[in-house]
């Protein structure tokens, strides 16, 4: 190769290092100080399987890992959180868990009973709904418990409730710190009304019976890093990528995984922004009969 094509592949080679070096840094910055820092309110409808046509249009505000005490997620950030939700006017809310911090870098540990001060502010009173995460018992889940309760938070561990306006929430406990006792959960259910499961891990999903029709859950954040093309590298979840986030259908039985809002481990986001979920649910199409 000739001195003077060495030298032009010696510049292209430096510049092509050096535009590498720039993009990940603003990549890393991104990441880290930016995305993490933003919220957004994410609008869709939904038609969970038997939903009724008298509950249609029922909005529920899904809040999940909160991690407060997570860079970008203190006090003051959790307030914005709760106006934002109770500004999209929800019928309902649930609190997935992991409401507290176990361990990212840059975060300090915040006390539940401010967190739960801070949620005692969601709308509407009194259909507020709760489970807890594993980073809630890793905790304390029962002083986590109490606080929301006192809050006016109903927590529901491997528990169901019948709401008056004719449908059931089912709150099944953290599948890698409780039992996640799904008949349990669902052994109050004596009617035909709907029923909405709250849990933190998506992988109890398999064991959840074609009764629910709907299944909420959190935990993964979405990797909090989604890749274009290959999606998120690493989902805490033995079933990898296949609940990491988003609605999902398996033998007619509707899951949605909410990404939630703060870190874990690495006070991190890419492509996966902090996200307040509502779902407006409705009626499910009728079922279409083979022609005979």
């Amino acid at each position: 190769m000739p001195a003077s094509q060495r030298r032009r592949w010696s510049r292209w080679l430096l510049r092509a290092v050096l535009a590498l070096l720039v993009s990940a840094g603003a990549l890393l910055v991104y990441g880290t100080a930016i995305e993490p820092a933003r919220l957004r309110v994410s609008e869709r409808e939904l038609a969970p399987a038997r939903w009724p046509a008298t509950l249609g249009g029922l909005r529920v505000a899904v809040l999940t890992d909160l991690h407060v005490g997570a860079p970008h997620i203190d006090l003051a950030a959790l307030r914005a959180v709760v106006d934002a939700t109770n500004d999209a006017a929800p019928d309902l809310v649930v609190v997935l868990g992991d409401l507290v911090i176990d361990g990212v870098v840059g975060g300090h540990f915040v006390a539940p009973e401010p967190i739960a001060a801070e949620l005692a502010r969601l709308r509407p009173a009194g259909s507020v709904f709760a489970v807890l995460g594993n980073h809630d018992w890793g905790f304390d889940g029962p002083r986590i418990t109490a606080a929301l309760e006192h809050a006016g938070i109903t927590v529901l561990d491997d528990r169901a409730v019948r709401l008056e306006r004719g449908l059931w929430i089912a709150g099944i406990s953290d599948l890698w710190t409780r039992a996640a006792d799904v008949e349990r959960a669902l052994a109050a259910v004596d009617d035909d009304a709907p029923v909405i499961a709250i849990t933190h891990n998506p992988d109890v999903f398999p064991s959840v019976p074609t009764r629910v029709s709907l299944t909420l859950a959190g935990h993964t954040h979405g990797g909090q890093i989604d890749v274009p093309v290959v999606g998120p590298p690493v989902v805490p979840s033995k079933f990898g990528q296949r609940y990491a986030a988003g609605h999902v259908i398996e033998q007619g039985r509707h899951l949605f995984v909410a990404t939630g809002i703060g870190t874990s481990i690495l006070p991190v986001r890419i492509a996966v922004v902090p996200t307040i979920d509502v779902l407006t649910l409705v009626a499910s199409p009728p079922s279409r009969r083979a022609p005979e």
